[in-house]
This record gives C-alpha cells, structure tokens and sequence, in this order.
C-alpha cells in the first residue's frame, strides 16, 4: 500500500469516526431535549452549560465536515470535552451528599443523572481523541484529505450537522423563554409566566 492509499484508508477511518462522535451526541442532545419537552424536565443553568459544551463539541466536528480536517477543530472539540467535565463534575459533587429539601434534577438513565452521564461521556470522549491521537498521531498529511473525498460520509456528517444546528436553534429558543433576561431556574418558562 503506498503512501496516497494509506493516507486515504486514514481519512476514512477518522471521518467516520467523527461522524460516528457527531451522531452519537446528536442522540444525546436529542434524549435531553426529549425529556425537557415530553417530560417537562426544565434543565438546571449547569445542564444548560453542559449542553453548549455538547453543542462545542459538535461544532468542533461539525467544522471537519465542512472545511476539512484540521487539528485546530480536534482542539475545538477538547476544550469543549474539558469544559463538559469540569461543569458536570461540579454538579456531581454539589449533589452528591443529598441535602435537607435538595433533589437531583430530572430522571435518572438508567440508574445514573444526567450530570454523571455528563462525566462518564466527557471521559469516554477525551479517551476516544487520546485513541485518535494515538492511531494518526500528529500526521500533518492528514489534513490534505477533505471530507469531500468520500462523498457519502460527507452528505452523511452535513446532514447530521444540519440537524444539529437546529437542535441549537430549538435549545436557544427554549432557554430564552425558559431563563427571560433574569436567573435561570427550574420552575418555569420565565417569558411563558411560569
């Protein structure tokens, strides 16, 4: 196998791996808001935060698909991971001990709240990039390939791209009629009188 098949066999892999991340949070995103619409679970201002650490996440993949691979959107998609980590560890530790009054926020998956999911999905992720880093290293050829020369991975990362930005439209409009211009809390839509 010479160089040009090589490099080719490693694009694929690596945009079908972030199509494979970027599907896999679109679920995630998609459950999330399932519940707060379906199940009228309001999220907490720290699920708000993890959620626009998702939506970083994405976007830093997001942008793979639709100007080419570049180390700069892996970065992107990191520092989102680190911040997801950082604000679900927090709201893991405030809960942790339950207080007089305090519940947890929403239903549990599976036994286990969204903000340990959050730590478990931030790990898994910052696990699946050190893999990442691991196979391709720091190929600089890899950039060279774009998204475009593999057409169906890349109608396939666009449409799951599109629909991930208007989960963002959907999750924009539902904190501002749920937050108003004030606090964000748990009660009610603050723009719907609740």
């Amino acid at each position: 196998m010479h160089a040009s098949q090589e490099q080719n066999l490693l694009a694929f892999g690596n945009y079908f791996y972030q199509l494979l991340i970027l599907t896999t949070f679109a679920g995630i995103l998609t459950a999330a808001m399932v519940m707060q619409y379906a199940f009228g679970e309001l999220p907490c201002p720290l699920c708000l935060l993890q959620r626009a650490a998702m939506f970083g996440i994405c976007f830093g993949i997001m942008r793979d698909f639709r100007g080419g691979f570049s180390w700069p959107n892996v970065g992107l998609s990191l520092l989102s991971a680190v911040f997801l980590l950082v604000v679900s560890v927090r709201q893991t530790l405030l809960d942790i001990y339950v207080r007089p009054g305090h519940v947890y926020v929403g239903s549990a998956v599976f036994g286990i709240h969204m903000p340990v999911w959050s730590v478990i999905i931030s790990v898994m992720l910052l696990m699946a990039y050190a893999v990442q880093l691991a196979v391709l290293g720091g190929d600089r050829n890899l950039p060279g390939v774009s998204a475009g020369a593999f057409p169906q991975l890349k109608r396939a990362g666009e449409a799951v791209s599109l629909y991930v930005m208007a989960l963002l439209v959907i999750n924009c409009v539902s904190v501002i009629l749920q937050c108003g211009f004030g606090q964000c809390h748990t009660f009610g839509y603050a723009l719907l009188g609740g």
